[in-house]
């Protein structure tokens, strides 16, 4: 554990944040990859703790990968899913809900092990349609666990209560197109959150030439065959970004960061999220030369926001409404509570040992800003978490975080980045 005091800001944040690529993009661009009938590069894949686990566990299934000058990848595809070995899943969900399905096309048996947290991340529903499928998957259904392929294996069907990860669906989505007879997959649960992070894995897909239609508003399906190789550049992410452009909002500054004007990402709602929250946001530029600017010159204001979309966000809209001029409401993320941490209990406990109002609903947060003071932030290994606290931090003298190391998970130079964008305030 790092522990690491919050650097405050001696006064408004400005200047231009750069931001590595997508930890959800980075992903499904490695397995889609690893999948292909063909090697490829791909270059601004993120270099973090949860790629690292992907790239390993990729690896121990038959994929290959070296890295290139100029910060590029080169992927040698599995040409037939290879099992018997062992996969780390540290804390990451990717992994943990990606690789087995891929695992449940291989013999002998795949087992994965992971961090104690992941323990406690849902991971049941998408192993019971696995075996629904024919695989041969070990009980209980969490971590750790064993899965297997059987030849009884070719796709089909399925169905999945999706109501706690949109990567349940993702996972089996990704793939579909090596399953003999494809997937139909199914949500039986109620509303799927993240429906972006699907989307995102459609568009994904559809690059390399593999269809996934909706026959119906709760059912994709994807048809058996090649998925193509193609050279790829894994955009910013944009969650991260949104992150760090907080600090302007935070400290009545402006930031300025590369903003694409077509994105696999929530982009969007990612930018509601802060324009709630009394926000100014601009663009400038076309194509690759588009720019986003977030200014913070109106202050913070209360908001009543719907996060359903994008929860990825929670942590950073907690610590806006901690520091608001009013109360918030956030809603529509029961959810992460299944996340690397139960993100609603722990932002609640943490916010209100530095003396803010907050209060656990049913789906989200309720919080009344008050005096608040410096003390401990428990991250609780969570970089969601840690980038709230660095945000409280700005402007709460004393706050210090109990570890920030969890942050390498997407951002691996967080502390280096957080500390020249409070350098540069004016």
């Amino acid at each position: 554990m790092i522990h690491w005091p919050a650097p405050v800001a001696k006064g408004p944040v400005h200047g231009t944040v750069v931001v590595p690529g997508s930890k959800s993009a980075s992903a499904r661009s490695l397995l889609l990859a690893a999948l292909a009938e063909g090697p490829s590069t791909l270059t601004g894949v993120l270099d973090s703790r949860d790629t690292t686990l992907m790239r390993a566990g990729l690896t121990v299934l038959g994929a290959g990968f070296a890295d290139l000058p100029d910060g590029r990848l080169g992927v040698r595809p599995a040409t037939a899913i290879r099992g018997g070995g062992t996969i780390d899943c540290g804390l990451a969900g990717t992994v943990l809900r990606f690789l087995p399905p891929l695992a449940a096309l291989a013999s002998p048996t795949t087992s994965f092990v992971g961090d104690e947290a992941a323990s406690a991340r849902p991971v049941d529903a998408l192993l019971s349609a696995l075996s629904a499928l024919g695989a041969e998957v070990s009980q209980p259904y969490r971590l750790p666990f064993t899965v297997g392929g059987t030849p009884a294996v070719v796709g089909g069907c399925v169905t999945v209560d999706a109501s706690a990860s949109s990567q349940f669906v993702s996972a089996l989505l990704l793939a579909g197109a090596r399953y003999p007879d494809g997937l139909e997959v199914t949500n039986s649960g109620g509303a799927v959150p993240s429906l972006p992070h699907i989307e995102m894995t459609a568009t994904l897909l559809a690059r390399r030439g593999v269809r996934v239609d909706r026959p119906a508003p709760s059912t994709w399906r994807v048809a058996p065959g090649p998925i193509a190789a193609i050279d790829e550049t894994v955009e910013p992410d944009l969650t991260n970004a949104a992150t760090l452009l907080a600090a302007a909002l935070v400290t009545g500054g402006e930031l300025s960061t590369a903003w694409p004007q077509v994105s696999v990402q929530a982009a969007d709602e990612l930018l509601s999220v802060l324009a709630a929250f009394g926000a100014r946001i601009t663009f400038s530029g076309e194509g690759s030369d588009r720019a986003l600017t977030v200014s913070g010159a109106d202050g913070v204001t209360g908001a009543e926001v719907d996060l359903h979309a994008v929860s990825e966000l929670t942590p950073v809209a907690a610590a806006l409404a901690a520091v608001a001029s009013g109360p918030s409401l956030i809603r529509g993320v029961a959810h992460i509570r299944g996340h690397e941490t139960d993100r609603l209990a722990a932002l609640a406990a943490e916010l209100t040992g530095l003396g803010v109002d907050a209060t656990e609903t049913a789906d989200g947060l309720s919080v009344t800003p008050g005096p608040r003071h410096g003390g401990t932030f428990h991250t609780h290994a969570d970089h969601r978490l840690a980038h709230a606290a660095a945000l409280l931090g700005l402007v709460t003298p004393g706050l210090e975080l109990d570890d920030v190391g969890c942050t390498t998970k997407t951002l691996p130079d967080f502390v280096g980045t957080w500390s020249r964008l409070v350098g540069a305030a004016s």
